[in-house]
């Protein structure tokens, strides 16, 4: 035998003895990264959770006094609702096998298998109830100060057994616009677009309050009781968005480095976003509003959900910079058109839900791992195409069948309270109860 037929000799059989012990290694690695996703993933479902919180604290904020109790009690409830709901019906709708347009298979999580990719079942199912959760409690701020507590545990129930889940199933449980290969990686559309679209609906046929516009069409100002509280709440769901957007990933791999994107995105466009609200307010009306600047950056939030994972930090900024713009004239066009949503949920989350879904078709970038390279990278229309459509059939999707629900739920046991429960307060006429026990907050506004 040859020296160099010995050593190709030796060389096979070092590479025979290796490949299994690759594999070995591979195969004890692959506990330790189920076990980090899981972890990554819980921490992050928990993050979103709390954000059930700081939609609390802004709603409670920007609205009177006399509502407070009302209010949370639509928040926390909601969440009771949208998890009995999407364990019974809105998983299986959302997740489950079936055809292009809903599943067919897996309710009350039966006959599953118990691990989706390298995430326990259990865990994946937490992190996308949070964010069914998510989407129903945007309603309760648009639909503020006047609504039946009954009819608001009928809706929040509804939307997330029935309607969140099937333009999720559409985007995320591999529906037809998946397969078109629509981005929407934390939720502007799933969550935002749905969320907005449906508090339109539901103040559209619910009407003003009492007082807001006056016979001239003018709209007054009723202002909110309690700023230093939404102000909390704006900080809270800052930063449980971190774990809305990048524990969407999903997975704790690659470094890191798309968690790390993805969070110096989500940061810098709420930042923007409340620059330019403030900017925007500032030159229009003369005085730096701050609830306005808070809403810029949670229009800067919600803008960026969509394409955090799928642009540079550059279009980050600029994505949060026109959300925040967008948001206050979007708050003066309702106010034009005498639609009354006290803490501006359909601007935040309807508008911005929308252009942030449209900015993935700007912005994005196939190198990140959306399907096509966005306009801004070599003027290809198809990826916005394929954004606008589905932007466009999930609003006309969420606006006529929440519209129905709620002229439903109108129909039967009534959607609005009665004149004089709004004017005393729907702590006291829902509830029985105050918000600040032992001080005087009634009020003929």
């Amino acid at each position: 035998m040859s020296a160099v037929s010995r050593k190709l000799g030796i060389l096979g059989l070092g590479l025979a003895l290796a490949v299994p012990a690759w594999a070995a290694q591979e195969a004890d690695f692959l506990p330790i990264q189920q076990s980090l996703d899981t972890v990554w993933v819980l921490i992050a479902a928990f993050l979103v959770f709390f954000m059930q919180a700081g939609f609390g604290m802004v709603e409670a904020g920007f609205i009177r006094a006399k509502n407070t109790c009302n209010i949370l009690t639509k928040n926390f409830l909601d969440f009771c609702m949208a998890s009995l709901g999407f364990y019974l019906v809105g998983y299986a709708l959302m997740f489950g096998s079936g055809n292009g347009f809903i599943g067919t298979h897996g309710w009350l999580l039966m006959g599953l298998e118990e691990r989706v990719g390298t995430l326990p079942l259990h865990a994946f199912w937490l992190f996308q109830a949070a964010f069914c959760g998510a989407a129903a409690t945007i309603v309760a701020g648009g639909m503020a100060e006047r609504m039946k507590f009954i009819a608001y545990l009928m809706y929040s129930f509804i939307i997330s057994a029935l309607v969140y889940p099937v333009v999720g199933h559409w985007i995320w449980g591999g529906g037809w616009l998946s397969k078109m290969g629509f981005g929407d990686f934390a939720g502007s559309t799933v969550v935002h677009t749905v969320g907005g679209i449906a508090a339109l609906a539901g103040t559209l046929i619910l009407g003003p309050r009492y007082g807001k516009y006056g016979i001239d069409g003018k709209p007054r100002a009723i202002a909110g009781h309690n700023i230093p509280l939404a102000s909390l709440g704006v900080f809270i769901l800052w930063f449980g968005w971190f774990g809305f957007n990048a524990g969407s990933t999903l997975s704790a791999s690659n470094g890191g480095m798309d968690i790390s994107r993805i969070a110096l995105n989500t940061n810098l466009a709420a930042a923007l976003g409340g620059i330019a609200a403030m900017m925007t307010v500032w030159f229009r009306f003369g005085k730096p509003d701050l609830s306005m600047a808070m809403n810029g950056a949670l229009a800067g939030l919600v803008g960026i959900t969509a394409s955090c994972a799928f642009v540079e930090p550059w279009a980050a900024c600029v994505i949060g910079f026109s959300s925040g713009i967008l948001v206050v004239l979007g708050v003066e066009l309702l106010d034009k058109l005498q639609i009354d949503d006290p803490v501006g949920a359909v601007p935040v989350h309807g508008m911005c839900g929308i252009w942030g879904t449209i900015c993935v078709g700007l912005f994005g970038k196939a190198s990140l791992g959306l399907a096509n390279n966005g306009f801004f990278y070599g003027a290809n229309p198809l990826q916005l195409g394929i954004q606008i459509v589905g932007s466009a059939v999930t609003v006309l999707f969420v606006f006529v069948s929440m519209g129905l629900i709620f002229n439903l739920i109108d129909w039967t046991v009534g959607l609005r309270v009665t004149q004089d429960e709004e004017m005393r307060g729907l702590d006291i006429g829902e509830h029985g109860m105050e918000a600040y026990a032992g001080f005087q907050v009634f009020s003929t506004m």
